[in-house]
């Protein structure tokens, strides 16, 4: 005899309103052999991104062939050492990243979510409360956990590391990212435009391109 299947609130819950976009960007798995792990991983094919070591820790990062998610594993979790990047992650089950981390953090705070403030790492001060100052990728961050306990960190990524994207073809995944890199190409053309003497660049199009296309990919950015 066959069931009809039960529609629950999870099935049916969609969001009420569209804002800044957040992309799961690394999920964080239980390894008890750290070298078989990379071994099994790396015979996969699978891209090794970075194997760090550091006082008493130690993170590894592979991502498969043409995803958009990574995945971290490691070792090192002591109370000392919490406040570094590196074990933040671990602590976490995953990584979201998003284009403005102050919008991001905003709406969940909207949303009733306990999150925390947006901070930066600063050498020997460890973590300050604020945005970097120099506003660079991958460098802010906030955090929030569920019901459950489960850690999520957000980072601002606009610019990628060299080597994260697998090809050169460039990609958005909505309109709200488009929209964010032809602001932060904009930016970047005035720049260009008062070190060419302010005259009007009629090629800026292909500018555009190239700069948005480098950014995604993380080469060096035209001048």
């Amino acid at each position: 005899m066959s069931r009809t299947p039960q529609r629950t609130e999870t099935a049916i819950a969609t969001p009420t309103a569209r804002g800044v976009d957040i992309r799961l960007e690394v999920v964080v798995i239980p390894v008890s052999d750290i070298d078989r792990a990379k071994h099994f991983y790396g015979g996969l094919g699978w891209r090794l991104d970075a194997d760090i070591t550091g006082d008493g820790f130690r993170v590894i990062q592979f991502t498969p062939p043409g995803s958009p998610c990574s995945m971290v594993f490691g070792s090192g979790i002591t109370p000392e050492l919490y406040a570094r990047v590196e074990l933040d992650v671990l602590k976490s089950v995953g990584e979201l990243v998003v284009s403005d981390i102050e919008v991001a953090r905003a709406e969940l705070a909207d949303r009733g979510v306990d999150v925390s403030e947006v901070y930066h790492y600063a050498g020997s001060e460890g973590r300050v409360i604020g945005p970097d100052p120099e506003r660079r990728s991958y460098s802010s961050w906030a955090s929030f956990s569920d019901p459950a306990g489960n850690i999520w960190l957000l980072q601002e990524v606009t610019a990628r590391a060299p080597g994260r994207v697998d090809t050169d073809e460039t990609t958005f995944v909505s309109s709200a990212a488009l929209a964010a890199a032809l602001r932060r190409a904009s930016v970047a053309h005035g720049e260009h435009e008062k070190r060419t003497g302010g005259q009007r660049d009629e090629n800026w199009p292909d500018w555009y391109a190239e700069h948005m296309a480098a950014e995604q990919a993380g080469k060096e950015l035209p001048l």
